[in-house]
């Protein structure tokens, strides 16, 4: 299979002819619209390696998900990002190449910070090697972490090296009947606080809270925030997770709503943007479901010391991600030329000059 994928990147880069790199095609809704052939990696799939004891997994790009998290919760592990799938046909590559993190993400770390190494094939058909497969890996500059949220336009990600994490001994949720101000206000005070969060959700009044780690310190700190405590909490999480709730269906052929991601810092007040919202992240992440102007809601963003995407909808003319500074965009089409010279892989995808 390796040698079929640079002989056909090779083949394209010579004539200069467009990719699509797609594994289960589960996150096609994100980003900008892309061009070329479509390159599917669903057959290069199987686990390469799994040591339960050393906490690392290494698997092919095409691995389903939902495969590797069944593995993992064999030996009662888990990915600490939790990654949203968006279908049961989605791939780690995939999931490496969106870069998206699930609810626990700002207490455990994002995707990112999970990646020990990868192997990719660049725009010329060159097959790279990139990290390692131990966690206390310190060769050079982290190469392997740019593949991660690139959507595919500096390489074809072939394998991961991955940090699994044991699943915490105890977990709990409860739940409080707040306001939006004092659900951003109680987030925050709790973060400060040693408590043992793994997530937080807003939305329709009622703030909802998980705490997880060892049974002591989650009963302790169950007895001292109160709340009523949620029976199918892992249900929730996992919809969430997953946008499986009505709010996230509103789609802009249904509801002429686009879905926002807006990234701000945790203590912004509430924005004033709408009613239909969902906070994650203690704060940090505003969900959003608008009819307004890419304009007008990037310059909130930015007001609050962030940035907006467009999530789900059709992307404004300058594309769905936030504009990089000057500074930025340079390095970006530097990087972009070095692995990709052509620009033939998943062209316009993160940004329609890219």
């Amino acid at each position: 299979m390796l040698t079929e994928f640079v002989e056909r990147i090779r083949s394209a880069h010579a004539a200069n002819t467009p990719l699509v790199i797609q594994g289960g095609g589960s996150k096609t809704f994100y980003g900008n619209a892309d061009e070329g052939e479509v390159l599917s990696t669903r057959k290069l799939a199987g686990v390469v390696d799994y040591q339960p004891k050393e906490l690392v997994l290494s698997a092919h790009a095409g691995t389903p998900l939902a495969a590797i998290e069944a593995l993992l919760a064999e030996q009662n592990q888990m990915l600490a990002f939790e990654p949203p799938h968006f279908g049961d046909a989605a791939t780690l590559g995939g999931c490496i190449a969106a870069g998206l993190s699930g609810p626990r993400r700002p207490y455990a770390g994002a995707a990112r910070d999970f990646v020990l190494g990868v192997k990719i094939i660049d725009g010329t058909g060159q097959p790279l090697h990139f990290g390692g497969q131990v966690i206390k890996n310190v060769a050079g500059y982290d190469v392997s972490r740019l593949m991660v949220g690139a959507l595919g336009t500096l390489g074809l990600i072939t394998e991961v090296s991955l940090k699994v994490l044991p699943k915490p001994a105890a977990e709990t949720t409860l739940q409080f009947e707040l306001d939006e101000a004092a659900a951003i206000l109680r987030m925050n005070q709790w973060a400060g606080q040693p408590l043992p969060l793994s997530a937080t959700s807003w939305h329709a009044g009622l703030l909802t809270l998980r705490l997880s780690g060892a049974a002591s310190a989650v009963h302790a700190a169950q007895a001292r925030l109160g709340g009523e405590p949620l029976q199918d909490a892992a249900a929730f999480w996992q919809r969430l997770r997953g946008q499986a709730t009505p709010f996230f269906d509103k789609r802009p052929s249904t509801l002429n709503q686009n879905l926002w991601r807006l990234a701000v810092k945790p203590t912004t007040p509430p924005l004033k943007l709408g009613d239909a919202q969902w906070i994650e992240w203690g704060g940090a992440l505003r969900w959003l479901a608008s009819e307004l102007p890419a304009a007008a809601l990037r310059e909130a963003a930015r007001q609050a010391g962030g940035h907006a995407t467009l999530f789900r909808g059709k992307a404004p003319a300058n594309g769905a991600f936030a504009p990089l500074a000057p500074a930025l965009a340079t390095l970006h089409r530097s990087l972009k030329q070095r692995f990709d010279p052509s620009g033939i892989l998943n062209r316009g995808r993160l940004y329609p000059d890219f």
